[in-house]
């Protein structure tokens, strides 16, 4: 980190709960010392602390662990989260820690590849993690799923929304921001109706969210009376010539072009959109805004480009957080994977707090409660399974700046709400 942090914390309602129950992929990374305590008002609403029948209490800290993309593909998506974790540890241990126990965040980088991620994952559990927290591709997610339940302990996944990431059985693994695959196609055709849209084109990266994102597709607009042609799948590589599959769309006379299933294209795609088709919207694939908007001539985005979130942008929380956020981060902007980072070790700290540091434990504890989360756009709650409940997801707009004071350092250009999905229908695996 470059910049310092300076001591914040947390509003009072997480604060006071916390007190009230009270990077190199080789490398361990602590949080920077405890700062003040925090007020003297009176907690509400939380779970008393675990009574400690050996009249000693531990001092060791509570160990997260961060496994995200640093180095490849969703690197901008990983270095967001993990941003939002180390703030959400350190304004925690500024307010006394969790029973007077630090948190500490011990990152490793999954470089987008599920070997790798597999190694990750055995150096965190040899460090004692007691969740972790990152997941953000969809080729590291089963991986990552699969050793969370062999190991029972927690992993939270970001922006992985494979279906396979989660079985009927899964108890460990969490999905917290991006909803699966089958469930994303929802908020789109929401749009599409709302906006009076009949006939739209669809492109897809031809890999696991890709092909899961076409699925979903093809299951929720049947009889939706809005058309979708012959949906186009591109190849994964950012440097694709999209032109072949954005003019089979513009000879379509599209409406809107969902390139939700094409993270890695989305920028390409925006500009030839603009020359091919004209004025259509065009919609992301869960992107931190500031990297589209470094991508794309601002002059193009402004009207057309959007996407979605699990943050309400326009929210006083997301206003409040952001602001430290970028106190904290040598980021330009607040993107929801650093909402849904901050989040995790706040839920993480709230359970320890609650049920103490056994992993299985903290599992049960999240299965069991609600949590409303500081810039959320809904209240995170899991199936059985670890699905999103009641997943909520926000439909914005890139509109000309300038932004709110102190929430983006990004560029001359702000966010407009469009619409927000009705709750999802969790997906259920086989």
């Amino acid at each position: 980190m470059k910049k310092r942090l300076r001591s914040v914390l947390l509003p009072l309602v997480v604060a006071l709960a916390l007190l009230a129950v009270a990077c190199s992929p080789d490398e361990a990374t602590e949080t920077t010392a405890p700062g003040p305590p925090g007020t003297t008002e009176e907690p509400t609403g939380t779970t008393a602390p675990p009574t400690d029948t050996t009249g000693v209490q531990s001092t060791e800290p509570i160990k997260i662990g961060m496994l995200a993309d640093l180095t490849s593909t969703f690197t901008p998506w990983g270095v967001n989260v993990r941003d939002g974790m180390l703030l959400a540890a350190q304004e925690i241990n500024d307010a006394g820690g969790v029973n007077g126990r630090m948190i500490e965040i011990v990152q490793q980088d999954s470089e987008n590849d599920p070997d790798v991620a597999a190694t990750a994952w055995d150096r965190l559990i040899e460090e004692g993690v007691v969740a972790v927290g990152g997941i953000l591709s969809s080729g590291v997610a089963p991986t990552a799923g699969q050793l969370a339940e062999s190991d029972q302990v927690p992993v939270f996944l970001v922006k992985a929304g494979t279906p396979t990431a989660l079985t009927r059985d899964s108890r460990y693994t969490f999905r917290t921001c991006l909803p699966a695959a089958p469930s994303d196609a929802a908020p789109v055709l929401q749009f599409a109706l709302e906006q009076g849209m009949t006939n739209v084109g669809v492109i897809v990266a031809d890999y696991a969210w890709g092909q899961g994102f076409a699925a979903a597709v093809e299951a929720t607009f049947a009889g939706s009376g809005v058309e979708y042609g012959d949906i186009q799948v591109a190849p994964v590589p950012p440097d694709t010539d999209f032109t072949p599959f954005v003019r089979a769309m513009a000879d379509a006379d599209v409406e809107m072009v969902i390139a939700t299933g094409h993270p890695p294209g989305g920028a390409a795609i925006v500009g030839l959109v603009e020359d091919l088709i004209g004025d259509v919207p065009v919609t992301g694939a869960w992107t931190p805004p500031d990297r589209s908007l470094a991508l794309i001539d601002s002059a193009t985005a402004i009207g057309r480009f959007t996407d979605f979130a699990c943050a309400d942008y326009s929210s006083d929380g997301y206003a409040a957080l952001a602001q430290r956020y970028l106190d904290f981060s040598d980021n330009a902007f607040m993107a929801d994977d650093a909402v849904a980072g901050h989040g995790i070790v706040t839920m993480v700290a709230e359970a320890v707090g609650a049920v103490g540091d056994d992993p299985v434990a903290i599992a049960e504890y999240l299965h069991a409660n609600e949590f409303d989360l500081e810039g959320y756009a809904y209240t995170m709650s899991w199936t059985e399974w670890g699905e999103q409940a009641a997943a909520q997801p926000i439909f914005f707009g890139i509109t000309e700046g300038p932004a709110p004071e102190g929430l983006n350092e990004a560029g001359d250009w702000w966010i407009e709400v469009l619409s927000q999905s009705e709750p999802l229908e969790p997906y259920e695996p086989e």
